[in-house]
C-alpha cells in the first residue's frame, strides 16, 4: 500500500468516524451578533416558532427578553421552561435547569446568552459548559452570544471599546458548532434602536451611546462578526469538501506556528490570543505555546500571584487549541531555537513592549534581539511575527 492511498484511507476513517459521532450527539446552531440589540434573541424564538409548527419537540430552556415588547411577544405558544431558583449569598438568583431539560429531553432546547456565568454550586461555572453537556447527551441546541464574548478577541475588544468583556466563551465552541448565522444590522439602524428605548431603559441610553455604542466602536465590532462567521464558513466548506481547501490560503496549511511567552501577565495573554487568530487565519497544522523558566523564574524565586496567572495563562492556551511546552533553561534564545526546530515550526510569535521605538526595544531587550539575528541567520523557513503589548 502506497502512503498516499494510507493517508486516504486515515481521511476516509476519521469522516466516518466523525459521522458516527454526530449520531450520538445534537447539533449545535450559534447565533452571533456584533452587539446587545441587534435580534439573536428574537431570530431565535421565531425558529423555535417555526420548529413547533413543524412538530419538532422544541423547549425554550433560557431566554432573556429584557422586556422589550416584541420579544415578549414570541414567548406564546412554544413551551417554556421554568428557571430554577438558586439562592447565593443571601439572594434568590434565577439559572437554567439542566437537570429539567435532560429529564424532559427535548428535540431541540433554545438557550439564550452563551456566555452567563451560572451561579457557584451549579453543575458547571459557565452557561456554554452547560450547553456542550447538553449537545453531548443528545439534545440539539439554539443558542446566541456577541462577538465581543469570543476568548480570543478579548483584547481587541478592549482595545476598541476601553471595556473589559469577563464572561468569555472558547472559540473552540464556535468551531463545533454546527451551523453559526450571522445577525446582522447597520450601525445606524441599531443606534436608533437604542434611542427609541427598544435596548435598554431609556435612562440608560444617553451612556450606552456615549460609550459601548459609539458608531466607530460598532462599526468594528460588526467586522470582527462578519469575519468570524466568514472563517468558519470557510473552515465548514473545506471540511465538507474532505479536506480540499476551499479557497486559496494565504499560507501553506501545513504551518506550525510557536508562541513564546514568559511570567508578564498581560503581555502573555496578549500573545496566546494573537497566535490563536493566527492560528485559525492559517489554517494551521499546529500551534504551540512555549514556556522557557530561567533560574530566575523558578518557583522559588517569584510570587504565588505571578505563578498562579501564568498556570492560568497556560490554561487559557489549552483551551484556544494550543499545545503547552515548558523548558528549563537560562539560554531561552538557545531554548526557543532548539524547540523551533523540533516541532518543525514555520513561524515565531514573539512579544516587545510598545513603549518606546521598536529598533530601541529589540536592543535592550536582548532576547528578542537575539533570537531575530539568530533566525535571521540559521533558520530562512522560519519567520518571526513581533506582537506589542
Amino acid at each position: 500500500m502506497t502512503l498516499s492511498e494510507e493517508n486516504q484511507r486515515d481521511l476516509s476513517a476519521e469522516r466516518f468516524l466523525r459521522q458516527v459521532q454526530a449520531k450520538r450527539r445534537g447539533t449545535l446552531k450559534v447565533y452571533l451578533g456584533l452587539a446587545a440589540g441587534v435580534g439573536k434573541t428574537y431570530r431565535m424564538l421565531q425558529e423555535a416558532h417555526d420548529l413547533h409548527q413543524h412538530g419538532v419537540d422544541v423547549l425554550l430552556g433560557y431566554i432573556e427578553t429584557h422586556n422589550r415588547p416584541g420579544t415578549v411577544a414570541e414567548l406564546k405558544d412554544v413551551p417554556l421552561l421554568p428557571r430554577k431558583h438558586v439562592f447565593y449569598k443571601g439572594r434568590a438568583l434565577e439559572e437554567m435547569d439542566v437537570e429539567a431539560i435532560l429529564q424532559r429531553r427535548p428535540q431541540v432546547v433554545i438557550v439564550d446568552e452563551l456566555a452567563h456565568s451560572n451561579v457557584p454550586g451549579s453543575r458547571h461555572d459557565k452557561r456554554w459548559q452547560d450547553v456542550e453537556y447538553l449537545v453531548a447527551q443528545g439534545i440539539s441546541v439554539i443558542t446566541a452570544v456577541n462577538v465581543q464574548h469570543l476568548e480570543s478577541l478579548h483584547d481587541q475588544v478592549l482595545k476598541i471599546t476601553g471595556t473589559d468583556v469577563t464572561e468569555r466563551i472558547p472559540d473552540q465552541l464556535l468551531k463545533q458548532a454546527d451551523e453559526v448565522v450571522n445577525v446582522d444590522l447597520t450601525v445606524g439602524e441599531l443606534r436608533t434602536r437604542l434611542e427609541e428605548g427598544k435596548i435598554y431603559d431609556p435612562d440608560k441610553v444617553p451612556t450606552a451611546l456615549a460609550n459601548f455604542f459609539q458608531a466607530e466602536n460598532l462599526l468594528q465590532l460588526r467586522r470582527l462578526a462578519v469575519r468570524e462567521v466568514a472563517q468558519l464558513l470557510g473552515r465548514q466548506v473545506e471540511s465538507e469538501a474532505g479536506g480540499a481547501p476551499a479557497v486559496l490560503p494565504t499560507r501553506r496549511n501545513d504551518d506550525r506556528l510557536l508562541a513564546c511567552i514568559n511570567s508578564n501577565d498581560a503581555a502573555a495573554r496578549e500573545i496566546i490570543r494573537k497566535t490563536s487568530r493566527l492560528a485559525d487565519r492559517f489554517s494551521a497544522a499546529a500551534w504551540y505555546v512555549l514556556y522557557v523558566q530561567t533560574g530566575r523564574e523558578s518557583a522559588d524565586r517569584i510570587g504565588l500571584a505571578t505563578q498562579r496567572h501564568l498556570l492560568n495563562n497556560l490554561q487559557l492556551a489549552t483551551q484556544l487549541g494550543a499545545q503547552i511546552l515548558r523548558v528549563k533553561d537560562d539560554d531561552v534564545v538557545g531554548a526557543i531555537r532548539r524547540v523551533a526546530a523540533e516541532k518543525n515550526a514555520t513561524l515565531l510569535v514573539c512579544g516587545i513592549t510598545g513603549e518606546k521605538g521598536l529598533w530601541s526595544q529589540l536592543s535592550r531587550r536582548g532576547v528578542t534581539f537575539d533570537l531575530l539575528r539568530a533566525v535571521a541567520r540559521d533558520s530562512p523557513d522560519l519567520d518571526v511575527y513581533l506582537i506589542t503589548y
